[in-house]
């Protein structure tokens, strides 16, 4: 949870906030099929439903009152990986900065499936 000092009080924002911003961002993105989740009993990916989103990203706290965002995706077949990723990184950096005023320091994209 990130604090902020304003002239009306304390502001508190909350890891729900950011991994909300960032799923809906992410899954806006052309070529993204939605957030993975990894099962820890089966080991296999598993798409998550819109309402899931934020077990596919991960937020890390930083003393500077920054964040690192790592988030998990499937994206469709054909698509260039470089290209979907470099776009999701810009959005989410964007969307993130823009709805909390928090800075993101950076954004790591996992690729964990690929569908059909």
């Amino acid at each position: 949870m990130i604090q902020f000092q304003s002239d009306q009080g304390l502001i508190s924002v909350s890891g729900a906030v950011f991994t909300t911003i960032t799923g809906m961002a992410a899954t806006n993105c052309f070529g993204v099929k939605g957030m993975a989740y990894r099962s820890m009993t089966d080991g296999l990916v598993h798409l998550l439903r819109r309402e899931a989103m934020g077990k596919g990203v991960n937020i890390t706290y930083h003393e500077d009152n920054t964040i690192s965002i790592e988030l998990h995706i499937i994206v469709e077949n054909g698509v260039n990986l470089t290209a979907v990723c470099r776009s999701i990184m810009n959005e989410v950096r964007y969307m993130v900065t823009k709805n909390t005023g928090v800075t993101v320091k950076a954004v790591n994209v996992c690729v964990d499936s690929m569908t059909l």
